[in-house]
């Protein structure tokens, strides 16, 4: 006999019941594997932004913030230090290198950073077209900004105060665009960068404040000492500045995200665990249902293992239906998160492969169906023919 073809009709006869298992079981397996993929990428957004920032060097205020505003561009930055006293850090024996950052206009919601060339360097940033900036108001746009805003090289544009706000443009200032780079998959692809005069230009600074006076956001630091964690908060105490080190900030962030996504796990168990009593309860109600053409069959020549596979193999289909639909409904809520993402943060979520998590989550609720099927799959391994025939109608 066709075991399988008997448990897939078995399934059809059934269509409310097997369609409520399906159900549930998909929407639990889905929103695990929604939460497996959004913190895959949110662990490798942050690992690939945060790779060899051993310190951030900003003004007093939240470390967090320091954080974000700095290494990820998704918050504001906690105020301006002056570059003189910045230098003396980058300065100090026990940093390797230090990266100024300055900014505070956008254009159409991308920030325009200003930095040294070290600053795309550090992210193995390469052109794509055009040139690396020389002069101040010549910039080098990331690949997100050229393809959203269609930049090409010798294209201009003025930009607008603040980090967001598009209203107070400075229409007496005009960029031009020298070069755009390649997709790294990084900060660099949202941002708009040029050298540090270019923002203190902008800003009406044309020379006439003495360089000890001039202001920049923030410097990403390279430590070459460990124990320079210790001490620069030392050496910057009697100043309006602050060092945030990232991987602790990260790591606090990822654990307060931890505990809405360990809530949201419990959540999906629970509706897997009463999706397998689901399949639990069809299967037996299916064996209930049929105990009269299982004694039929049994007397016809099929085995007692036979008619347990058969039932098992209802259980198998039912959990492995439920997760092939719940890994695609993850896909469908993955897409929605990247689109959010993308217009909220300018990040790419776009990674929707299978991960190796998800292979086991997979096994997981395949093994669970099958043994939720098994346990009154073992009442037809007992059945006693006679009997049943002779109850029967």
């Amino acid at each position: 006999m066709n075991w399988l073809y008997i448990a897939w009709k078995n399934l059809g006869a059934k269509k409310l019941q097997t369609a409520l298992s399906l159900i549930l079981l998909a929407f639990g397996v889905g929103m695990v594997s929604l939460l497996m993929l959004s913190e895959k990428q949110l662990r490798d957004t942050f690992e690939r932004n945060i790779q060899d920032i051993d310190l951030v060097l900003g003004a007093k205020g939240s470390p967090l913030q320091l954080i974000l505003a700095n290494v990820y561009h998704v918050d504001a930055p906690t105020g301006n230090i002056r570059l003189a006293d910045a230098e003396k850090v980058i300065r100090h024996p026990y940093i390797a290198e230090g990266i100024p950052l300055a900014y505070g206009d956008n254009y159409r919601g991308f920030r325009i950073v200003g930095s040294t060339l070290a600053y795309p360097q550090h992210y193995d940033a390469t052109l794509q077209s055009g040139e690396w900036w020389e002069l101040p108001f010549e910039v080098v746009v990331g690949s997100k900004v050229a393809a959203t805003d269609g930049l090409q090289v010798g294209d201009t544009f003025f930009s607008a105060h603040g980090l967001q706000d598009e209203t107070d443009v400075h229409t007496d200032k005009t960029f031009v665009v020298v070069g755009i780079m390649e997709e790294s998959r990084s900060v660099m692809d949202q941002l708009i960068l040029c050298n540090i005069e270019t923002i203190w230009q902008v800003h009406g600074d044309d020379g006439d404040v003495l360089d000890a006076d001039r202001e920049i956001t923030a410097v990403l630091l390279k430590k070459r000492n460990p124990l320079a964690v210790l001490t620069i908060p030392n050496v910057i105490r009697e100043t309006n500045m602050q060092v945030a080190l990232p991987s602790i900030e990260i790591n606090r962030l990822t654990q307060n995200f931890g505990i809405g996504m360990n809530t949201l796990r419990m959540i999906a168990g629970l509706i897997m665990l009463l999706s397998f009593a689901s399949i639990f309860i069809s299967v037996y109600d299916s064996l209930l249902a049929r105990r009269y053409e299982l004694a039929l069959m049994r007397t016809m020549g099929a085995s007692p293992r036979g008619l347990y596979v058969s039932l098992l193999l209802e259980g198998g289909l039912l959990s492995l239906g439920g997760a092939i639909l719940g890994l695609l409904l993850s896909r469908g809520g993955m897409v929605l998160l990247a689109q959010l993402v993308a217009d909220k943060f300018r990040y790419d979520w776009e990674s929707l492969g299978l991960l190796t998590a998800e292979g086991a989550l997979v096994g997981l609720a395949i093994f669970v169906g099958l043994v939720a099927a098994a346990i009154p799959g073992i009442s037809a391994l007992r059945m006693d023919i006679s009997r049943t025939l002779s109850d029967s109608p």
